[in-house]
Parts: structure tokens; sequence; C-alpha cells
């Protein structure tokens, strides 16, 4: 099953994909009974079992009406407030790129680049840690900052290197705590895709701090998600999934979730250690090797579109906005 949330008319809907690939209104579809279940994607994911029950129902019983086509609508991020966000770094060819580009980014601001790189290198600071391999790393992002599908993105006025991230995320669905491996699954209830816009120049300086991510990836609109989440029993391998990411048509970079170093399930059992998961809560994947311009050089430039691909889960396509003075 694929559930949007959109608005139409002025008005903030919940919908369903149907064959016809317009989106049954849910809230219009429904029984004044039944419409609690579906008043928004936050209703829906934490009255899982029902709430889907209802939606097959209604998409059964479905006869055309309270059908909207898809440019009728604005696609919001499919759960427009998240309870939280995560994201993951799951991917050793990101990272591993991303660490030799960081020290070129850093070096070039140098009297010496190259002497400074060299410096930096030599020091093993931005080497990847053995500890990487052995556990899951997050930040926080804003979880007040989501997009949806053809949203545009601001242009942060602190940022001149802007890029874009190709991931996936899984939306939690039950709550729970100390969670094992093992059951973990059973507490996703849907993947959609994620683009971690985020300004590379201030990331940088952020970093040096060794905090992790911080004002480089927090901004208004930044947080990309959509177009729409697949539930779970949709999505049967969400480790094997080709990603491929476009600028303006042209691919960018190409890769498959199964490379992710450490699995949802993974990421799930250790953030849960003592501490309780709620529905709602994000989880993102990290980018996939070669999924970002910070890997390359290549950065965004105003007027820039974005696709994200992910093999199962649709695309997502967002617009950058002009620089602000």
């Amino acid at each position: 099953m694929k559930l949007a949330t959109f608005e139409h008319r002025g008005q903030t809907r919940t919908g369903a994909l149907i064959a016809e690939g317009g989106l049954l209104d849910l809230g219009a579809a429904a029984s004044a009974t039944e419409r609690p279940l579906v008043h928004s994607m936050q209703t829906i994911i934490e009255n899982e079992a029902p709430a889907l029950d209802l939606i097959a129902a209604l998409v059964a019983r479905n006869r055309g009406d309270h059908v909207v086509s898809a440019a009728e609508v604005r696609l919001l991020a499919p759960l427009p407030v998240p309870n939280s966000i995560r994201d993951f770094a799951n991917f050793e060819l990101h990272c591993l790129q991303a660490l030799e580009n960081s020290m070129r980014t850093r070096a070039a601001s140098q009297p010496d680049p190259e002497a400074a790189y060299r410096s930096y290198r030599a020091s093993g600071n931005y080497a990847l840690p053995p500890i990487w391999y052995e556990r899951p790393f997050y930040f926080k992002g804003n979880r007040r900052s989501c997009s949806g599908h053809d949203a545009t993105i601001q242009w942060p006025r602190f940022g001149n290197l802007i890029d874009y991230e190709l991931e996936f995320a899984a939306i939690i669905g039950r709550q729970g705590v100390d969670i094992a491996p093992e059951q973990a699954r059973e507490h996703i209830f849907g993947y959609t895709i994620f683009n971690d816009f985020s300004a590379r120049d201030e990331q940088v300086r952020d970093q040096q701090f060794r905090l992790g991510p911080s004002k480089g990836k927090d901004f208004d609109t930044g947080n990309a998600m959509g177009p729409w989440i697949v539930t779970r029993d949709e999505l049967t391998d969400p480790y094997n999934l080709s990603m491929a990411v476009r600028v303006n048509g042209e691919e960018r970079g190409r890769g498959s979730s199964h490379d992710m170093q450490h699995s949802f399930e993974d990421c799930i059992a250790f953030v849960s250690r003592d501490e309780t998961l709620y529905p709602g809560d994000v989880f993102g994947s990290g980018t996939v090797g070669n999924g970002c311009g910070f890997e390359s050089g290549r950065y965004l430039e105003p007027g820039d579109v974005v696709e994200l691909e992910v093999s199962g889960l649709g695309t997502l396509r967002n617009l950058l906005g002009p620089r602000r003075s």
C-alpha cells in the first residue's frame, strides 16, 4: 500500500494511491465513525493494524468516488511532522569518499592547501574508525523542516555549497523499548525516500568540533521526503533496492541498499536500548555511495531539479530555490 499526505483545495488530506494512478481521499471515502482512523498520517501509523484494514476496505469498495488525480493536488511530506528524525551513516563508500572530500574542502581554505591536506591525512582524524563497523552512528534532524515531492528547497543564506543526499528511510509504527533485532521489523510501519539537503561548506566548519553535523543540515525545508510511504508488507526486501540520483535529468550517482553496513533492524535495536521508540519516528538510511555531490565535489546551483529514484518506492523530485541575500 502507498499512502500519501496531500493538499487539495486548501485542506490537508490523507490518501491511498490506487491502481489507476489517482489518490483515494481517505477522509472523504470513510464514514463519520471511520474517519478518525485516517485523519492524518500520524493517526494511521499509531493505529497501524485497524487503520490499514480500513484503508484496504475503502480501496476495495471504491467505485471512483473521492478519487483525485495527482495533477489536482500538492503532495506534502507523507508524514508532515515526524515524531523525531534520526539519520544514520550506513554506507561505507559514502563515508570514505565524504571524509576524503572533507579534507580537500577544509584544506582549500588554507594558505598552502596541499600541505594542509597532507597534514590532515597524516593526523588520522579523517579515517573511518573501526567502531563504525561495530555500531550504527546517527545525528538527530529537525522534524519541523520537512518538505514533500515537488517542493522548492530554500537555499540557506549561510551556505554556498548546497548538496543532495540519496537516502531512504524507515518509519517506526509501533512503540517499543529494548527491541531485539529479530523483532525489529515488526516495528517498521513503512518506507519512504529521503533527501537530506546539506550546506557542505557550513558542515565542514561544524565538524571541526567533531560533534557531528549541526547547522550545515539545519534549515527550513531541508528534509525532503516522499512522494509517499510504502507499507512494510509491500516492500518485502528493503535491502535489495536500486537507488539513483539525477540532477536536471543527468544521472549523478547510483547505488544499492544492499550495501548498508547496519540494517534498519540493527539500528532499531541499537537506538531502543533503554530508550523508547514511538510511532512516527523516522530512521534515515544514510547516503548511498556516490549518492551526493560531497563525494565528487559537484554541488547544486539555483534552479536545479533533483530526482531521487528508489526501486519500489518511486521518485522524489525537488527544485532548489534561488540564492538569498
